[in-house]
């Protein structure tokens, strides 16, 4: 079988061995992931035909207004997570605490805890602009059979046992790793499955594209100011492109493709980290 037409689950079940703690728990993790985000996604696509889109009246975890998809998202997911029951926690952006979650027939026996952007860029979906999902995905580090922690989901980014995304646009996308290269399926819609499409994908070594939200320019440090004026410089190798979507999943999926740099300056992160902290709630995911 040629490798672009094997499917998601043959390359799960195919490469499980080569992970070190290879027990069937999170190849059953990431099944689960995959069915979350076909509901997702067929749910996406209905947009503007349901009452699905604009603002739920909510904020969520970032003090950023909730939008319908975001919680319709974030439901899905979760209820995914639990049904299957191979999570023993989920962080989402969409929740003011971490979720602890017990199986059925043993308390907190399951190892892994998910951290879950359920729909990054929601409030493009009214202008029909692609969306995504973040996920990250780590074995607790508190004893098996009692209830998570915060310890078990602020742990440092090597500690990731795999992450990934999923792109809602033209097509709908699953790229994750589980730390031996990275692996792009795209979903056909007809048959509900995804296929290998994008196989070890690489980041290229050289590219044209700049992205960054340019509106709050005045709050950069003047290193990343230097390097905007830097890139728009009309010599012979450049003027670089500027592209900005305003959702991370669909700006750096394009970048992943056809290179380029994607910038978040720290001096708006920490504009964002204080904001959410003068609200006395922990931002999860920053």
């Amino acid at each position: 079988m040629h490798k672009k037409n094997k499917t998601l689950g043959e390359f799960i079940i195919e490469n499980q061995a080569s992970f070190q703690y290879s027990s069937g728990e999170l190849s059953k993790l990431i099944n689960a992931i995959r069915l979350a985000c076909k509901v997702v996604n067929h749910e996406v696509n209905k947009a503007g035909l349901i009452d699905i889109l604009g603002a739920a009246g909510d904020t969520n975890i970032q003090g950023e207004d909730q939008q319908k998809l975001d919680v319709l998202a974030n439901e899905k997911f979760i209820q995914t997570l639990k049904n299957r029951e191979i999570v023993c926690g989920i962080a989402s952006e969409e929740e003011d605490d971490f979720i602890s979650v017990n199986s059925n027939d043993e308390l907190h026996q399951n190892k892994y805890v998910v951290l879950i952007d359920p729909l990054d860029g929601s409030s493009n979906i009214d202008v029909n602009v692609s969306v995504g999902t973040i996920f990250s995905i780590y074995r607790r580090i508190t004893p098996v059979g009692t209830p998570v922690t915060l310890e078990d989901f602020l742990q440092p980014g090597i500690n990731q046992v795999a992450a990934g995304y999923i792109i809602y646009g033209t097509s709908t996308m699953l790229v994750y790793t589980t730390g031996f290269g990275v692996n792009g399926f795209t979903l056909n819609p007809a048959i509900g499955t995804f296929y290998l499409s994008h196989p070890d994908m690489r980041y290229p070594e050289t590219g044209k594209i700049y992205s960054v939200n340019e509106g709050n320019y005045i709050h950069f440090p003047q290193g990343v100011k230097d390097y905007i004026k830097y890139c728009q410089l009309e010599e012979e190798d450049r003027p670089y492109t500027s592209r900005y979507i305003g959702s991370l999943v669909s700006d750096f999926h394009r970048n992943m493709i056809k290179g380029g740099i994607y910038l978040y300056p720290k001096a708006v992160l920490l504009l964002m980290v204080n904001y959410v902290c003068s609200m006395n709630v922990i931002p999860w995911l920053l």
